[in-house]
C-alpha cells in the first residue's frame, strides 16, 4: 500500500535517511522502533511532505507522493500526530479536528460522520469538543492530535513517539485507543515512532528498526502475537 524505494534525505547537509526501501501493507501496524536522532520524525515528515527527498520514490497504492504537498497527501487519506500535538491554542478541540477536513473542502455532512466516528476510536475527546486546545494537558493534547490525524487518515495514520511523557493511565487510553483504531478501520496502515519497545506493549504490530537512517525488518520473534 505504502512504498519507499530508495528514500534518502539530508537535513542541512547532514545525510538523515539513507537508501530506505520498504513496503508497508494496508490493515498492519508497524512500529519503527530507534534511538532519540536516528531519524525517526524525519521519516514521518518526509511522508507527509514535510521535508524534501535528496533522492528515491514514496508512492501510495501506486500513487507518485514526490509532487504530492502536504494537503494534497491528507486528501488522499493520510493522517500525522507528531510528537509536540501543534493544536490551535485559540481555537476549540472540535475546531481542531475539523480543521484539516475544512481544508481539503470536505463537506459539512461528512466532517460531521468523520467526527462521530473518531469518537468511537477515542472517546474521551466527547466531553472536551467544546474546551479551548490550550486548556488541554500534555496527554489530553496528544489524544486530540491522534483524533485530529484520524479525521483524515483513512489509508495511512502516522504517529511520533505518543507514549512519551505518558502518565500511565493516558498511556493505557491511548493503547486503547490504537486498538479501536484498528477494529473500526481493518484496512488502515499505522506506522508509530518509539524509542522505547516496551510501551508499544499493548499494540500488536510489526517492528522495523531506523539504526543510523538505515530501516531493517526485525526478526520475527521481536514482534509481538498478541497485545495484552
Amino acid at each position: 500500500m505504502l512504498t519507499l524505494n530508495n528514500v534518502s534525505v539530508d537535513i542541512a547537509g547532514i545525510p538523515v535517511l539513507r537508501s530506505l526501501t520498504v513496503a508497508l501493507k494496508s490493515g498492519a501496524t508497524y512500529a519503527v522502533l530507534g534511538r532519540n536522532g536516528a531519524g525517526k520524525t524525519t521519516l514521518l515528515r518526509t511522508l507527509m511532505g514535510f521535508t524534501a527527498l535528496r533522492s528515491g520514490e514514496i508512492a501510495l497504492a501506486g500513487q507518485d507522493l514526490r509532487s504530492q504537498p502536504p494537503y494534497a497527501r491528507a486528501a488522499l487519506g493520510v493522517g500525522y500526530a507528531p510528537e509536540e500535538r501543534v493544536l490551535f491554542p485559540t481555537m476549540t478541540v472540535l475546531e481542531n479536528l475539523r480543521l484539516p477536513c475544512e481544508a481539503i473542502g470536505m463537506a459539512d455532512a461528512e466532517i460531521a460522520t468523520r467526527v462521530a466516528e473518531v469518537l468511537k476510536i477515542v472517546p474521551q475527546m466527547g466531553d472536551m469538543l467544546a474546551r479551548s486546545a490550550a486548556a488541554l494537558s500534555g496527554g489530553q493534547g496528544k489524544m486530540a492530535a491522534l483524533a485530529r490525524a484520524l479525521m483524515v487518515g483513512t489509508r495511512l495514520v502516522m504517529v511520533d513517539e505518543p507514549f512519551q511523557g505518558l502518565a500511565p493511565a493516558l498511556a493505557r487510553q491511548y493503547a486503547e485507543a490504537l486498538s479501536r483504531m484498528v477494529e473500526l478501520r481493518p484496512e488502515l496502515c499505522m506506522v508509530i515512532t518509539e524509542s522505547n519497545r516496551a510501551l508499544l506493549d499493548r499494540v500488536r504490530c510489526t517492528t522495523l528498526t531506523l539504526e543510523r537512517g538505515e530501516l531493517s525488518v526485525a526478526p520475527a520473534a521481536a514482534d509481538l502475537a498478541a497485545s495484552h
